[in-house]
């Protein structure tokens, strides 16, 4: 039997730059599903994303997903990519594992956590200040440097690296500090800055967008007070749950929110095309 993708569009140029298009997948020319393939909005063309892949139940476990999700690779391949990511969720876990089997590595996950209506109370001797425009400055510098270092590990150029971060941030934050729903805390404990905060809705949930423990003081606990403030500010905008990106590797942040209630809903996988 020979499975083939068949497109059902014209291959779509959208205004900010990324193309795609849809696909039937069929199996001697029958459907049996359905593939949408894309470039990324934020690496830009050289890196393809899966943006959907169903196959019909009656179809399912024959490895029609496989064959389907190969022949996306050879058409990103001709679009000059260089990498292919796709988002599985966490309960999908034949997708999963049909994922890792082609050799797609998970590089972050998201994780939620349901809220309650009572903010947890912080540890004797912290508290959470608003962060003062003569902190936002230096903290603003220094969070788009790790930006710009995140996306030159992951391949993109230093110079186009800090533009999109630049942008990135801007759109994040028009107004800076002073933007709306958005919180920047700075946690003390016993009078010592011991880290910072920032987080905001993001469709309909509180996300965490930065939390970070000072280096002097790891260790001691502050990053699940940091945590706890941060489930304080979802709950203080009435939203039902808190969700947060964690990086593959980064085994103590995820010990962390495990033991905090968290789980992972979404895995983030890539594939080197090279």
């Amino acid at each position: 039997m020979t499975t083939t993708l068949r497109p059902t569009e014209p291959l779509q140029r959208e205004a900010d730059g990324t193309r795609s298009r849809r696909y039937q997948v069929c199996v001697n020319s029958r459907p049996v599903g359905s593939i949408h393939l894309g470039t990324s909005p934020f690496f830009g063309d050289s890196v393809a994303q899966i943006l959907d892949l169903r196959i019909e139940e009656q179809d399912g476990r024959r490895g029609r997903g496989t064959v389907a999700a190969l022949a996306a690779e050879e058409v990103a391949r001709g679009w000059g990519c260089e990498r292919i990511e796709a988002s599985v969720p966490a309960a999908a876990e034949v997708a999963l594992k049909m994922a890792t089997n082609l050799g797609y590595v998970v590089r972050n996950r998201h994780m939620e956590k349901s809220l309650g209506d009572t903010a947890p109370e912080l540890p004797a001797g912290s508290r959470a200040l608003p962060m003062t425009e003569d902190e936002f400055a230096p903290w603003q510098a220094a969070d788009r440097e790790s930006v710009v270092r995140s996306l030159v590990e992951r391949g993109v150029p230093e110079a186009a690296a800090r533009t999109r971060a630049v942008e990135g941030n801007a759109a994040l934050l028009p107004d800076g500090l002073a933007t709306a729903n958005m919180a920047f805390r700075v946690l003390e404990h016993e009078g010592e800055v011991v880290g910072t905060l920032w987080t905001g809705p993001r469709d309909g949930k509180a996300f965490v967008y930065k939390v970070e423990a000072d280096a002097r003081h790891r260790g001691r606990g502050h990053g699940r007070t940091l945590m706890l403030l941060a489930e304080a500010q979802g709950i203080a905008l009435g939203l039902p749950t808190i969700r947060l990106n964690v990086f593959a590797g980064n085994t103590p942040a995820e010990r962390l929110y495990e033991s905090l209630g968290y789980e992972a809903v979404t895995h983030h996988l890539y594939k080197s095309l090279l």
